[in-house]
């Protein structure tokens, strides 16, 4: 009987032993991003080297201290630090559990991301007018590819940034919404990391 009894016992496994090994999805998610953010930084290397490489291939044509203006880059990488700052208050608001705060800062650091697309597309549009286009020299080649591929990136941040708003009006700060925010606060810092070295790299380093 008392045999029978553990045979019976152990042909009937604890009930949260088939899930107790199953990774949270969430947690997988966010592992996922840092994987792509890994080969982004790869990208945004290869580019820079180039960059460094060619930056003085101008095919007899405008170099570096001949096109730039650093009053108005300078103004950018102002506006888009301070979105960083933003996204920052944001990130705050959501542990705080304040989601109208969370959606405003949010808010914000869209319409400082969308100033700083703006100024980067004025500064693309003069530049052509000058003559300064992406075929005119390998220079530029390398110089529209790797500030270029920056803005792109951080014109996604922004259309992913206010399609996140959207959610979170709708739906509150949920575990989903709350792993979305930590994910487009980091990829916001990563392009922020990113630029800083555009701006020394490209900017300041070719006026000088």
């Amino acid at each position: 009987m008392a045999q029978s009894n553990l045979l019976g016992h152990s042909s009937h496994p604890e009930p949260h032993s088939e899930h107790h090994d199953h990774p949270d999805m969430e947690e997988m998610r966010t592992f996922g991003f840092w994987i792509y953010l890994m080969t982004d930084v790869m990208i945004f290397g290869t580019f820079f080297a180039t960059y460094i490489i060619l930056r003085g291939n101008t095919n007899g044509g405008p170099g570096p201290a001949d096109l730039f203006e650093l009053g108005g880059v300078i103004a950018s990488t102002f506006i888009l630090l301070t979105s960083s700052y933003t996204c920052g208050l944001a990130l705050l608001a959501m542990n705080k559990g304040n989601r109208q705060a969370l959606i405003g800062w949010l808010g914000i650091t869209a319409l400082l991301g969308a100033v700083f697309i703006g100024l980067e597309v004025s500064e693309f549009t003069h530049l052509v007018h000058e003559g300064a286009t992406m075929g005119t020299s390998a220079f530029l080649s390398a110089f529209y590819t790797l500030v270029g591929t920056h803005g792109l990136h951080v014109l996604v941040g922004l259309v992913w940034m206010v399609a996140l708003i959207i959610q979170l009006t709708k739906k509150g700060i949920t575990p989903v919404t709350k792993r979305k925010v930590n994910v487009i606060s980091l990829f916001w810092h990563f392009l922020d990391v990113v630029w800083i070295f555009v701006f020394t790299v490209v900017y300041l380093m070719g006026v000088n």
